[in-house]
């Protein structure tokens, strides 16, 4: 994995975390942790967050139209053959659609781009983040 980001707007420059095992770093990885168990505990230690391929443009969209709402999600981008990882990772009654980009709200997968937006343009999508703490309220204009 190349890494993880929170992504935040340009004027913060954001935060980068390898995820590749090392020893030196105050913020090693347990080496002994399987990607597609570090993948498991990722998605349910953080309310959004979303796997992405690098230099993905609907990440991209994505990471626009949660930040526009006012969240923050940690973004993780896989190499191709990382990919696998994620597959294996997720339930098979989870799955459904493409693989990457993909979002996870709550521990829940949301799916990708599409079914984000769709979320978003049915109402359901704020209500959602606030269920989860990504969002302090419902009194936001949108």
């Amino acid at each position: 994995m190349q890494g993880i980001k929170r992504f935040l707007p340009p004027s913060d420059g954001g935060v980068r975390l390898e995820l590749s095992p090392t020893t030196t770093s105050p913020l090693a990885l347990d080496v002994s942790e399987t990607t597609e168990t570090r993948i498991q505990r990722l998605i349910s230690e953080n309310p959004v967050i979303i796997f992405s391929r690098t230099s993905c443009c609907m990440c991209h969209v994505m990471k626009r139209l949660l930040s526009t709402i006012g969240v923050h999600p940690t973004v993780i981008e896989l190499d191709e053959d990382e990919i696998g990882a994620l597959s294996a990772a997720v339930e098979e009654s989870d799955r459904g659609g493409a693989v990457a980009p993909v979002v996870f709200i709550g521990g829940t997968r949301v799916g990708g781009l599409e079914s984000l937006v769709a979320l978003h343009l049915s109402g359901h999508l704020v209500a959602k983040l606030v269920e989860v703490g990504a969002l302090g309220g419902m009194n936001m204009v949108l």
